[in-house]
C-alpha cells in the first residue's frame, strides 16, 4: 500500500460528538471524505452535517442526546451498534467554554462545565470502549482536550474549563494504557484558539489582541486545520500512536 492508503477509512463506522458545528462538523465531514460512515451525537440539530456527509456518498445520521446523562449516552451507543453494526472510531469532541472569575463562580456553574467537558468525555469513551472490547476488533478514540489543559489562558479567567481539559488529557493517557491490550488506541487533540462559534472573530477585541501578541502565527486557527489530525488519529496511519496529545495551537504554547 502507498502511504495515502493508510489514511483511508473505507467503510469504517465513526461516531462524532458535538458534530453539529465547529470542529466536530468539520471533522465528521473529513472522516466521511476518507471513507467512513458517521453517526453524530449532539444536543443541537446536526441535519446540515448529515446532509453534507450523504452528499459525499457515505451513510450518516444524527441522534439528539444530552451527553452529560449516563443513560442517554448508553442508549445512544446501543442505537449506533444496532444500526451500524460496529464502532471503529469515536471523536469525543463536545464541549463548552465558560469564562468567569473563580471567586464569582457558583458551584452549579463549575459542575456544568465539568459535566460537559470532562464527565461526558468519560461517559462516551466508556460506552464506546465497552463495545470495542466486546467486539474484539480494536478501535480508535480521539478526545478533544485543549491547550488550556496545559497552560493558563490569559487574560480571560476560566478555571473550570482549564481544569476539565487537564483532566481530559490525563484521562486519555490512562485509557490508552488500560485499553492497549484490547488494541484500542486513545489519543487527544489540544486545539488553541480556533475560529468557531465558541471563539468567533468578533470575540472580545482586547482579549484577541492579547492572544495574537502571545502567538507566533498571530491568528485564529480554523476547524479544517484540526480535522487533519482527527483523520490521522482515526486511521491506520497512526497504529503506533496512543496516549498522545497533539497540540494544534499555531505555536501559542511555545512562548
Amino acid at each position: 500500500m502507498g502511504i495515502l492508503d493508510y489514511f483511508m477509512l473505507h467503510d469504517k463506522k465513526a461516531v462524532v460528538t458535538g458534530g453539529a458545528r465547529g470542529i466536530g462538523k468539520a471533522s465528521a465531514i473529513a472522516l466521511a471524505e476518507v471513507g467512513a460512515d458517521v453517526a453524530i451525537l449532539d444536543i443541537l440539530d446536526a441535519d446540515d452535517t448529515v446532509r453534507q456527509i450523504k452528499e459525499l456518498g457515505r451513510e450518516a445520521y444524527s441522534i439528539k442526546v444530552d451527553l452529560t446523562k449516563e443513560k442517554e449516552v448508553d442508549d445512544a451507543f446501543a442505537q449506533i451498534k444496532k444500526k451500524s453494526g460496529r464502532i471503529d472510531v469515536v471523536f469525543n469532541n463536545a464541549g463548552i467554554a465558560y469564562c468567569v472569575k473563580c471567586e464569582d463562580m457558583t458551584f452549579e456553574e463549575w459542575r456544568k462545565v465539568l459535566a460537559i467537558d470532562l464527565d461526558a468525555v468519560f461517559l462516551v469513551a466508556r460506552a464506546a470502549g465497552r463495545y470495542m472490547i466486546a467486539d474484539g476488533n480494536g478501535g480508535s478514540i480521539i478526545n478533544t482536550a485543549s491547550m488550556s489543559g496545559m497552560i493558563v489562558n490569559y487574560p480571560q479567567e476560566q478555571v473550570a474549563y482549564n481544569a476539565a481539559k487537564a483532566g481530559v488529557i490525563h484521562l486519555t493517557k490512562s485509557l490508552a494504557c488500560e485499553w492497549a491490550k484490547h488494541n484500542i488506541r486513545v489519543n487527544a487533540i489540544s486545539p488553541g484558539y480556533i475560529c468557531t462559534d465558541m471563539t468567533p472573530p468578533t470575540s472580545n477585541k482586547a482579549w484577541m489582541d492579547t492572544w495574537f501578541a502571545m502567538s507566533p502565527m498571530k491568528r485564529l486557527g480554523t476547524a479544517s486545520e484540526i480535522a487533519g489530525a482527527v483523520v490521522y488519529l482515526a486511521s491506520d496511519a497512526s497504529t503506533f500512536t496512543t496516549g498522545c496529545n497533539i497540540v494544534i495551537d499555531g505555536g501559542y504554547t511555545c512562548y
